[in-house]
């Protein structure tokens, strides 16, 4: 019998079938929801410490949302050491709701209330998560 489909893993499919990278998308809506954020990346080479963060941060929150096989261990890391950059942690947590928000912009229709409901349990999860690694 096969399991039933995980949402979290659905809603980042069918946005891949419509976007090949979300990164642009994310960081854009990340800019303007927090411009304080694009001071900082620096200019050289931003496009690929963006992209690498983005995908980690994809793995991460798969893993979380689903076997938890150890890639979700990133987000403890890089609380540690946004932490020491100085990074607000309302702000850290952040990142995600504006991930789930390009992916809910991407599906439009699809964007069902079970998809809408798992993002809001996983991002309460992570935020919990997060405040035990302080």
């Amino acid at each position: 019998m096969n399991a039933p489909p995980n949402p979290i893993e659905n809603s980042f499919e069918l946005a891949a079938s419509r976007c090949a990278d979300l990164t642009p998308l994310v960081y854009q809506r990340l800019f303007e929801q927090h411009p304080e954020t694009r001071a900082m990346f620096r200019t050289q080479g931003s496009e690929l410490v963006m992209g690498s963060m983005l995908a980690l941060t994809i793995e991460a929150i798969l893993d979380f949302a689903g076997d938890r096989r150890g890639h979700f261990r990133l987000i403890a890391c890089e609380v540690a050491s946004h932490d020491g950059y100085g990074t607000p942690r309302e702000l850290f947590i952040a990142f995600f709701a504006v991930i789930r928000d390009t992916l809910r912009g991407l599906l439009g229709d699809e964007w069902s209330p079970d998809v809408a409901q798992a993002w809001d349990r996983l991002l309460i999860e992570i935020d919990a998560f997060a405040a035990v690694q302080a």
